[in-house]
């Protein structure tokens, strides 16, 4: 019963994470392109996107090898972008942190923004479900994403100029993030934390090495826990 029960939830996340493949294989095709444009190999564009596994920090990265940028930029802007995913594990250690060591190593392989968004929601919404039942989740809702990433990534690389301009994959980016970041604005906590780094983030585009993203998610951060902490002080004085 009990392994029916994580097929159940394993399906639920598959389900709950299949829209995303709409974006996830424009994105990964984009990548692709752009990585054989900036003179990788095949074998380094592949090698790059199945150890990396995280589009953001891909793109950052690649755009600053193609300006020459120093490595130790290139690897903190990399870090930079992916800071979210330090976020994204505190947020489901309290969920997942009970699990056996090779389960939560995988998890964290799997972290991406689509695991996180789905499974949050469904932790928040369903707070007694046991351990197993929430990785089966978590795993399902990244299963749909994950083989079409990296073969859409392949075929990106292997296509590269052939792919015509009208398809305009470039549109998977932005995309991608709005579909995840709406569902989640639940808060006044997250609407501030998003508000701050977004206005941050534009004052600082001016900023080389793409720099500017690390301060604008340093402060959208300060902002969301300073917003959170005066909403409890208010609701301790009632």
């Amino acid at each position: 019963m009990a392994s029916a029960t994580s097929k159940s939830y394993f399906w639920k996340g598959f389900r709950d994470g299949t829209p995303f493949i709409f974006v996830a294989v424009p994105f990964g095709l984009l990548f692709g392109v752009f990585a054989t444009e900036a003179g990788l190999t095949l074998v380094q564009t592949m090698a790059f996107t199945s150890t990396v596994f995280a589009g953001a920090a891909q793109f950052a990265a690649l755009q600053l090898l193609q300006d020459n940028t120093p490595t130790v930029i290139i690897i903190t802007s990399a870090l930079a972008v992916n800071l979210r995913m330090a976020m994204y594990s505190a947020s489901l250690t309290p969920y997942l942190g009970s699990a056996p060591m090779w389960q939560r190593a995988f998890a964290a392989y799997l972290t991406v923004d689509q695991s996180y968004a789905c499974s949050i929601v469904r932790f928040e919404k369903e707070p007694d479900l046991s351990v197993p039942l929430r990785m089966a989740y978590f795993v399902g809702s990244v299963t749909p994403i994950t083989p079409l990433w990296i073969l859409s990534t392949y075929l990106g690389a292997v296509l590269g100029a052939q792919i015509p301009e009208s398809w305009a994959l470039d549109f998977a980016l932005p995309i991608t993030f709005l579909a995840m970041i709406g569902p989640m604005m639940r808060t006044f906590a997250h609407v501030v934390a998003a508000l701050v780094a977004i206005t941050v983030s534009l004052l600082t585009v001016v900023i080389p090495f793409n720099l500017g993203l690390l301060i604008a998610g340093c402060a959208g951060m300060v902002a969301g826990a300073q917003a959170e902490l005066i909403l409890e002080r208010r609701k301790t004085r009632q």
